[in-house]
């Protein structure tokens, strides 16, 4: 629906509301209006990698993961089967007469906060550490959401705003500090992306301050996202965040204080429980009734919008478009391209046909929760490392399991299991030609602090080091001496320094979705090849990076880092050969650059690559090392020849001074066409040399 006329109806149906009523519709949990029609509605739902919380649903990889494919379009395609059952399930539980929590067209989803730091357990969340990926992957998932009907599909939230990612333990009462630099270069550009170019129907503010004001009462919420974004929607808070304000970040007393706080600032909808002081706020006189009815107008377009009110063409969605072929058939091309593989002596693909004894050893080979990560929904099926192990080897293969250890340091009275986990894993090494080793952490060790829909007691790890339990096993199969496979399913960035040392091949699996074990299988024994792109840095050491409370950039991510990494942004191998033969570009700064790449497929297989484009201007403002600029896939048949064309529009071009203004750059720009980072890093770790130009 055209949103001045969604406006208008708005205004009518909240100017026949009593004050009390429309300030009842600023909650999440919003009560029926029977005389007027309106049923209740409860605006809270997710959608972060498929509808989650809400029963079965289509599994995606972790965010994490969707961001690793690099692959703008299959995140359109994600978005639309998000969009699709989150309706299906919407129709068919109104229709039994179920409007309760996370049953809803309104989606808290996706997170475009940038993972700075990979002891941020929420960092999973995200697409990764650079703000051009991250907003290239945010607005295709944004518009499959929304659709571009008559009336929108599903209602997408950027969130959380702004300058957001950790510490998890004191985020309700933390302020995060950052410079006018920081935050126009890094924390900002996501979300405009998502306002301007993606038009998202809402925004949801951090629970943290950033530069001493609660974000869900921020001024930027007036001056940036509305005054200089020209966002049209609807501001959400974080869940009970506004509550903070008095108890926690004490910059008001009262809960009438924090609901009038963030109301004039501009947040409309409260998750949580601090707006049903606000009529108590109003005869207080700090709100007036424009506030109020100017937030309930604000949330009724949003409905509107949505087609709530009316017959839509969405009305005939139901469960049997749930989980559908074609929606798994997504999810699996999803898992298959999110999977890096970041080391290979050339003992991957493993041959199927030969006759072998492969020991699968690890806490998370037969784990059902490390594939789906945290915010998920509940699959029909589950397809674990283990179980897509066997089903992609053949019967001249003899697979031995052993779970090795508990994924994390037991309670003492169950530490003698250890011992017999060990010893198992042991005979089980002695009896095997090769061991694959599947370790990680899930939702219990790293995710968001208290969270009861996640997991309560995850949230940041200290290090990057995998639990004790863990580094038993990984000395123990070491000392074994056999070839080993590792496979790693983690959030995030672990400490890899020895596996990379001692392991002949180390796949990041990420959280691959709830049956992204296959993927695992199928890329093992070479179904698949595998495509995956690192979102984010790998440390070799937490001593690499500063202060985890320290929100400036200096010494954080591929673009400011100061030392060499172990696996660097943009990374990841394949079992193929492609090659960038020739690049040529026309146009200028001013109005923006076409790239054309011709590339070879060289090799014997058919493979996918991640074309990459980073730029560096010769100007004091410019990040420490390169930044990305641009990006797109490419999957070429054995000996096969292609080309892609990427476009680097104007704003690209500019660098960002300390006042946080976009300038253009005083000297040269050197743009770099590779396919990974064009550092002496990647060149050693691929054999592949960028080719540049100068503009």
């Amino acid at each position: 629906m055209d949103r001045a006329k969604a406006i208008k109806r708005a205004e009518e149906l909240v100017g026949k509301m009593t004050l009390e009523e429309a300030a009842s519709q600023l909650r999440y949990d919003s009560p029926a209006i029977d005389r007027l029609g309106v049923p209740e509605y409860n605006w809270w739902n997710e959608t972060l990698h498929g509808v989650a919380r809400a029963g079965t649903a289509t599994s995606f990889p972790q965010a994490i993961g969707l961001g690793a494919t690099f692959d703008q379009e299959l995140l359109g395609e994600v978005g639309v089967v998000c969009a699709n059952e989150g309706r299906a399930k919407y129709n068919e539980y109104k229709a039994n007469g179920d409007r309760d929590i996370y049953k809803g067209l309104t989606f808290w989803s996706p997170n475009v906060n940038l993972f700075r730091d990979p002891r941020w357990g929420r960092g999973q969340e995200t697409y990764g550490e650079d703000p051009v990926l991250i907003s290239k992957l945010a607005i295709p998932f944004i518009e499959g959401l929304q659709g571009d009907g008559e009336y929108m599909k599903t209602a997408a939230c950027a969130k959380h705003f702004v300058v957001h990612s950790g510490p998890e333990a004191v985020r309700h009462q933390f302020n995060a500090t950052c410079n006018d630099k920081d935050l126009n270069e890094t924390y900002l550009p996501a979300f405009e992306a998502c306002v301007k170019e993606a038009n998202v129907e809402s925004v949801m503010g951090a629970y943290n301050r950033t530069n001493g004001e609660p974000c869900c009462g921020h001024s930027y919420l007036q001056d940036i996202i509305r005054d200089k974004w020209g966002f049209e929607g609807h501001i959400v808070s974080d869940c009970w965040a506004i509550r903070d304000f008095h108890e926690h970040h004490k910059v008001t007393n009262t809960s009438e204080e924090s609901a009038a706080l963030a109301l004039k600032k501009g947040c409309d909808l409260n998750c949580g429980c601090t707006y049903i002081s606000l009529m108590s706020a109003y005869k207080q006189g700090l709100v007036s009734e424009q506030d109020i009815r100017t937030a309930a107008i604000r949330l009724f377009t949003t409905r509107y919008i949505l087609g709530m009110f009316d017959e839509t063409e969405f009305d005939g969605l139901n469960y049997l478009d749930v989980e559908t072929k074609e929606n798994l058939d997504v999810a699996r091309r999803a898992s298959e391209e999110s999977i890096v593989l970041l080391k290979n002596d050339g003992i991957l693909p493993l041959d199927k046909n030969e006759k072998q004894v492969i020991a699968v050893i690890g806490p998370n080979a037969d784990d059902r929760a490390c594939l789906v990560g945290n915010y998920y929904g509940t699959s029909s099926e589950y397809i674990t490392a283990l179980e897509g192990i066997r089903n992609a080897s053949s019967d001249n293969t003899r697979i031995l399991y052993s779970e090795g250890c508990n994924i994390n340091t037991p309670k003492p009275d169950v530490l003698s299991r250890e011992y017999h986990r060990l010893a198992e894993a042991k005979a089980v090494i002695k009896r095997s030609d090769l061991v694959v080793l599947v370790i990680g952490l899930n939702e219990t060790l790293e995710g968001e602090e208290g969270d009861e829909g996640n997991m309560y007691r995850s949230g940041d790890k200290p290090d990057l080091k995998f639990p004790k339990t863990q580094q038993k096993l990984i000395d123990l199969v070491i000392a074994e001496g056999k070839p080993f496979i590792t496979v790693v399913m983690a959030g995030s960035a672990m400490d890899l320094s020895a596996l990379n040392d001692k392991s002949s091949a180390i796949l990041q699996a990420w959280y691959p979705g709830a049956r992204g074990g296959q993927a695992i299988g199928d890329i093992l024994f070479g179904k698949v090849n595998p495509s995956g792109k690192l979102p984010v840095t790998f440390y070799k050491d937490t001593n690499d990076l500063p202060d985890f409370e320290d929100y400036s950039m200096k010494g954080r991510t591929y673009r400011y880092i100061e030392t060499e990494p172990l696996y660097p942004f943009g990374y990841g191998l394949t079992y193929g050969k492609m090659d960038i033969t020739s690049v040529a570009n026309t146009g200028d700064k001013a109005n923006g650059i076409t790239v054309k790449a011709e590339i070879a497929n060289t090799g014997d297989v058919k493979t996918s690559e991640v074309v990459q484009v980073y730029m560096k201007a010769e100007d004091p403002n410019e990040v420490k090392n390169t930044r990305l600029v641009a990006f797109t896939r490419i999957t070429l048949e054995a000996g096969a020849n292609g080309s892609v064309e990427l476009t680097i529009p104007a704003e690209r071009f500019k660098v960002v001074n300390e006042k946080g203004e976009k300038v253009d750059p005083e000297g040269p720009v050197t743009v770099y066409v590779g396919l990974g980072q064009p550092d002496s890093l990647t060149e050693t770790l691929t054999g592949k040399k960028a080719l540049t130009f100068t503009v």
